[in-house]
Parts: structure tokens; sequence; C-alpha cells
């Protein structure tokens, strides 16, 4: 599976951890940031994150978390700083610095 691609314009990547949108929803869910934050974003993808490892084991009851991955236009970045901390949505670089090891290694294209 390939990254999707970001429109023009929607430079700065996000991770809200735990949460459930739906490939039907997305029109929705970019609707409900540009009414409830005064962003608009381009919703990307949901991910499962991969399960914690142990000896090169697979440590049970760990990963399957979903997690959804936006893109935050370039004018409005400035304007979700703050905001993003009450709801723990992460920019891409502190998910990846923070937990690598949870997502597919493709996930580290959204970082450029």
């Amino acid at each position: 599976m390939k990254n999707v691609e970001l429109k023009k314009g929607y430079t700065q990547v996000c991770v809200w951890p735990g949460t459930i949108v739906g490939e039907s929803k997305k029109t929705k869910f970019e609707e409900f940031m540009q009414i409830n934050f005064s962003i608009r974003v381009q919703y990307l993808e949901e991910i499962k994150t991969l399960p914690d490892m142990e000896n090169g084991n697979p440590v049970e009851g760990t990963g399957e978390r979903n997690d959804v991955f936006f893109a935050i236009h370039s004018e409005d970045v400035h304007n979700f700083v703050i905001p993003r901390l009450r709801s723990g949505i992460m920019w891409i670089e502190d998910a990846i610095d923070n937990y690598r090891k949870l997502y597919p290694s493709r996930v580290s294209e959204y970082d450029k």
C-alpha cells in the first residue's frame, strides 16, 4: 500500500490516535474539522497500529489501535498548534519520533 498523495497546499500531516472515521465518512470528518477547529483538512487514511514486539515476537493484546492520518492546509497550521493538543492530535514528525514501531515504514514518507 502507498501513502495518499497530499493535495496542493496541504503540507502538515497529523495523527489522531484512537479515532475511527471510516472511508465513507471522510467528507463529514473534513467538515467537522472546519466547523470545530476552523481549519481545512484532507483526510488521508486510517492505520491500525502494529503490535509491540518482545524478543522478535508480537506482544499479545497490543496493536490494532485505529489512528486517523490527515493533512492541514499550510495557511491553517498556525490556528491548530494549541487546539490540537486538547484532542491528543500529533504532528506526523512527533508520531514518527515517538511511535515509529507502531506504523508501517511507509508512514515516514508523510514527514517530508
